[in-house]
């Protein structure tokens, strides 16, 4: 289930989103020459990747940066341009680059508490992002979300309000952390868990400066923004082949 696009593009230039993906691909692409050289690799993650076992302060900020592979860096960056703008455009620009920091150290601290003695390096913006979807859902939980649906051979695009996306995805990752042992590497489940706790919390100041409540009353759960209609998608089939 991936989210491709939401219905409600922000009121202004999202200046601290776009920001933050160009830093994340400049330095993805700024280390991918270590991805040929395993020990070089190992040596440049021991001191900037977060390492549960023996994590450095600095450590929760530059691991947000980093990213495993093209794969992990691309659904990370399509999950920020998505839920970012929105929250940007309701927080301001500064506000909006201190939550999503803050929820990257949050869900990094979530990490390292729950897998204390792991030695495997944790990498990626997850945690950060994580936290502005769960900002995104405490503010507008009824903004439109286009997901693209993979069952085996089942490929279909359906909008579904923000709040099922959000929830079944939240849901996802409790159940992938309460499976997994935290301390032998994989995907940082609770720490995706733990940023989206975060991003809500530190979102709330914001929703009740809104107005709370009246705030879902007078917007209907939606960015405050006009709706932007889409044609309806196709997913191509590709014709067999007569032999």
């Amino acid at each position: 289930m991936f989210p491709i696009r939401d219905h409600n593009p922000s009121g202004r230039p999202p200046y601290v989103t776009i920001g933050l993906i160009a830093i994340n691909v400049l330095v993805f692409l700024s280390t991918w020459h270590l991805f040929g050289d395993e020990r070089a690799l190992l040596r440049f993650y021991s001191e900037y990747a977060l390492v549960p076992a023996f994590p450095s302060l600095h450590s929760y900020l530059t691991s947000m940066f980093l990213h495993g592979g093209i794969f992990h860096i691309l659904g990370n960056m399509l999950f920020l341009w998505i839920f970012g703008d929105n929250l940007e455009d309701e927080m301001g620009h500064l506000g909006f680059l201190l939550f999503y920091l803050a929820s990257g150290v949050a869900a990094g601290f979530v990490h390292v508490t729950l897998s204390p003695g792991s030695m495997v390096p944790t990498v990626g913006a997850s945690g950060a992002i994580a936290g502005v979807m769960g900002g995104y859902l405490l503010l507008f939980p009824r903004a439109r979300i286009d997901i693209l649906l993979i069952i085996i051979i089942l490929i279909r695009i359906f909008t579904v309000p923000a709040w099922t996306m959000l929830v079944i995805w939240f849901g996802m990752q409790l159940v992938g952390g309460a499976a997994s042992d935290p301390n032998t590497g994989g995907v940082a489940y609770w720490a995706h868990a733990g940023g989206f706790v975060a991003g809500a919390i530190f979102a709330l100041p914001v929703w009740l400066r809104l107005g709370g409540p009246a705030y879902w009353d007078r917007t209907h759960g939606h960015p405050p923004h006009p709706v932007r209609s889409y044609k309806s998608t196709r997913i191509p089939t590709v014709p067999r082949k007569r032999r």
